[in-house]
């Protein structure tokens, strides 16, 4: 992911829905439906709502490998 995005690299840095979006190839709606169900944790800075890097990473990777049914952690997202 930040391979691919450089400007992310920065550990201490909150990325904004619209970050992760283009990180994770989504749309910003499916970023906060998987902020408000859990599955991405998020930092509220007021009113504002925004992600931590490392958090980010360790959901793709929750993710991938997958839950303790095998079942992936994100649900699949719409077109």
């Amino acid at each position: 992911m930040p391979g691919d995005f450089p400007e992310l690299i920065d550990p201490w840095r909150l990325l904004r829905a619209a970050d992760v979006a283009r990180a994770l190839n989504v749309s910003r709606s499916t970023v906060y439906a998987w902020a408000e169900s859990g599955i991405l944790p998020t930092v509220r800075i007021g009113a504002t709502i925004r992600f931590d890097l490392a958090a980010v990473r360790r959901a793709v990777e929750k993710m991938q490998h997958g839950g303790p049914t095998g079942e992936p952690a994100f649900p699949n997202r719409r077109s």
